[in-house]
């Protein structure tokens, strides 16, 4: 540290000034110790309101999550007329549909395609041939057909006593594959699915903003599209194409203005689409 003095002046008098300037250096550092505990106290509070504030919007996502359907691990849609179809993603679900969720009041849909998977109309029995066209639309939709680009698919139903499981003498049926007896009724669908949002009230409310209880809640659904439409009138038309699902679901999600994108993949067909 250097130090500077005046010889004209005293030594009494220069060390006047440089008791002086520390002083005033003593005053700045006061000041600095006291905004640095100002700056300390404001982000504490401004971390302590994030943190409340990130609390708040997990209680809340908490709060207001709907409430799943049993039938929702499936595929899935409500025929315009308001019946339950329910549909396997796989071998597993395929078994589990047909052994497990069919009555004798319903209706079994299928293709002779391999891959395809089994829809069930519940109470289908009582359903009029718009329902039935519509199962029959799922069924294609998320058979090998889609995959293959192809327009249309060769649909069939059947009464569920005319599924078995039995097998003929020297055959083995895979898991998810059953024999079919007796006359089968063909319904010839054409390939497109649509993608919709619905306005939808939960009872599992944030009492705080939701007093009453209950709040409105956007929720993705996904089917033919005359039984779509029956229920929104925002919804996105797909056919087969070569656009991958994830980037697909992106634009359906911007399109529809909100959804949630994982739910918009869980209705699209596997192999590739386009919006129509």
């Amino acid at each position: 540290m250097e130090l500077e003095f005046d010889l004209n002046m005293s030594v009494d008098e220069n060390a006047g000034i440089y008791f002086d300037l520390s002083k005033k250096a003593r005053k700045k550092v006061e000041g600095a110790k006291k905004a640095l505990e100002e700056s300390r106290k404001k982000l504490l509070e401004s971390q302590s309101k994030e943190d409340k504030f990130w609390q708040e919007e997990e209680k809340k996502k908490v709060t207001s999550e709907r409430k799943r359907e049993w039938y929702e691990k499936f595929h899935w849609f409500i025929s315009s007329e308001g019946f339950l179809c329910i549909g396997g993603k796989d071998a597993t679900s395929n078994e589990i549909v047909i052994k497990k969720h069919t009555d004798k009041e319903d209706l079994v849909f299928h293709t002779d395609m391999s891959g395809s998977p089994f829809f069930v109309v519940k109470k289908g029995s009582a359903a009029s041939e718009k329902t039935r066209m519509e199962a029959a639309q799922a069924v294609g939709v998320y058979s090998r057909a889609w995959k293959l680009g192809h327009t249309t698919a060769d649909v069939f139903y059947v009464q569920p006593e005319q599924v078995t499981k039995e097998a003929q003498s020297g055959e083995h049926l895979a898991k998810g594959s059953f024999m079919i007896m007796g006359k089968t009724l063909y319904l010839y669908p054409r390939l497109e699915y649509a993608i919709g949002l619905v306005r939808v009230e939960s009872g599992e409310a944030d009492k705080e903003n939701h007093p009453d209880g209950k709040s409105i809640q956007e929720q993705v659904i996904g089917g033919p599209v005359s039984a779509v439409s029956s229920k929104t009138a925002n919804f996105i038309i797909v056919i087969p194409g070569k656009e991958k699902k994830s980037s697909l679901a992106k634009k359906i999600k911007q399109k529809l203005k909100g959804g949630d994108l994982d739910e918009i993949i869980k209705f699209l067909p596997a192999g590739g689409g386009e919006v129509k």
